[in-house]
């Protein structure tokens, strides 16, 4: 009687956690937020219904986050992982400034929550900027950037710095950099992104002296960090103002000889560890190029930069051709006053002329390559004409002649980088041996010997 008691009181328990099962599970069903089927996907992107504080509004006692409220659920890791490189989620696609550290953003389902960790100060003018890439559930992105200006004590001021980042060494626009601008003497700063054609703008500012960064943010934390590339420019902001801003690694150390390689029986083109300023001279003078083992020296004709080493051997290569035309030329005419005299009175043999030249197509609009990235903006390039590319060669030339298959030590001193360290640097240039010609082959007499089919 107790065992069947057990085993029907297991067979009550087994059907309870059945049914609780099937509830669950109908409950989950019935919780679904998908879409129903059928009917045309939604393919809106996300909008922006409503924003606390108002654009314009003066809070002077704000104490509440700023709140960012859409028309539908959006997705919390818009913008990327924040745990991965570079940073990203909603946090990437947020900026407020002017604050001093960092910015808590956080997802509400259907709105975004922003507050500044220090909290709002009083007698500020705020800019909170909705930057494009905030997806919905549905993948929709939105495209469009939303400011909203508003004050916590100070009427809102209408002076505007805009301008253009590029990176100086890479020749391209800083895309996706920040730009970081300071009221002297507060460390609070104004924030803005480059945009794809390397322009950024910032309006609502007060008057007064400000200090300009434009940085590869490549961590995505906001702030100018070590051995990210950047240039600084100092701006006194009356009503508006434009800057250019020629981002590049700062760094402390001078450029050092890295590498030499012959280029030729009398050049050698030296390779440095970093960029070299573009206005420093390269002089002869500074290198000194010695024989090994014997130390003895040489001579050195021209310390040049590529710029410069391609148009001399552009008009050595020009003059050599004229030369060779001239000498062509005269070997012709003696050619022709050596000729018989009935050989000019040789008919012409009939089809010389009869075919007319095949038209030249006409050129067309250059294609670029598949797979290349497009052109620069033109304006972009007239930007970047302003300065010269920095390089981090540059080519030597010695009045007498490498020989094949030795060793030369040479020195560079006073290289200078781009924010102007200096440094002495020494390479060894080894001047390979010619290879062999290679042997004739050689056929076996039998191959060349005709054979003799009468021979059994």
């Amino acid at each position: 009687m107790a065992r069947a008691a057990r085993r029907s009181r297991r067979q009550a328990l087994r059907a309870g956690l059945l049914v609780a099962a099937l509830a669950a599970a109908a409950a989950a069903g019935c919780a679904n937020t998908g879409e129903p089927p059928g009917g045309p996907p939604d393919e809106k992107p996300p909008i922006i219904l409503s924003v606390y504080p108002e654009s314009g509004a003066v809070i002077p006692d704000l104490r509440d986050d700023a709140v960012i409220q859409f028309d539908g659920v959006i997705e919390e890791m818009s913008g990327g992982n924040p745990a991965a490189a570079g940073g990203g989620g909603l946090a990437s696609r947020i900026l407020l400034f002017p604050t001093v550290g960092d910015v808590k953003v956080s997802w509400h389902r259907t709105s975004i929550h922003v507050k500044p960790k220090e909290g709002w100060k009083r007698g500020r003018v705020y800019q909170l900027q909705v930057l494009p890439g905030i997806t919905d559930l549905r993948r929709n992105i939105m495209k469009e950037r939303r400011t909203i200006v508003f004050s916590t004590g100070p009427e809102i001021p209408h002076a505007a710095l805009a301008g253009v980042a590029v990176q100086w060494v890479e020749q391209r626009a800083l895309v996706g950099g920040l730009i970081r601008a300071m009221q002297l003497p507060d460390t609070a700063a104004y924030l803005a992104v480059v945009d794809s054609a390397g322009s950024f703008r910032l309006d609502n500012l007060p008057p007064g002296r400000y200090a300009v960064f434009a940085v590869a943010d490549l961590n995505g934390n906001r702030l100018r960090d070590r051995r990210e590339a950047y240039d600084s420019t100092l701006v006194t902001l009356d009503s508006t103002a434009t800057v250019v801003l020629w981002t590049f690694t700062h760094d402390t150390l001078g450029p050092r000889l890295r590498q030499a390689e012959p280029v030729d029986s009398v050049t050698a083109r030296l390779t440095f560890s970093q960029p070299l300023d573009p206005t420093w001279p390269p002089d002869s003078l500074r290198v000194r190029v010695l024989s090994l083992p014997d130390s003895t020296p040489l001579r050195v004709r021209a310390l040049l930069a590529p710029a410069d080493y391609d148009s001399l051997t552009a008009r050595e290569r020009a003059v050599a051709d004229s030369t060779r035309a001239a000498r062509d030329t005269t070997r012709k005419d003696t050619t022709a006053r050596q000729a018989p005299p009935d050989t000019a009175r040789r008919p012409a043999r009939r089809d010389s002329a009869a075919t007319p030249a095949a038209p030249r197509p006409k050129p067309g609009p250059a294609r670029p390559a598949p797979g290349t990235a497009p052109a620069p903006d033109s304006s972009l390039l007239v930007i970047l004409r302003q300065r010269p590319a920095p390089q981090d060669k540059l080519v030597l030339r010695i009045d007498t002649r490498f020989m094949p298959g030795e060793r030369y030590y040479v020195e560079v001193r006073g290289a200078r980088n781009l924010n102007g360290a200096t440094a002495d640097g020494q390479a060894v240039l080894t001047i390979p041996k010619p290879k062999p010609a290679p042997a004739p082959v050689q056929r076996p007499d039998s191959a060349r010997a005709p054979k003799d089919s009468t021979r059994p």
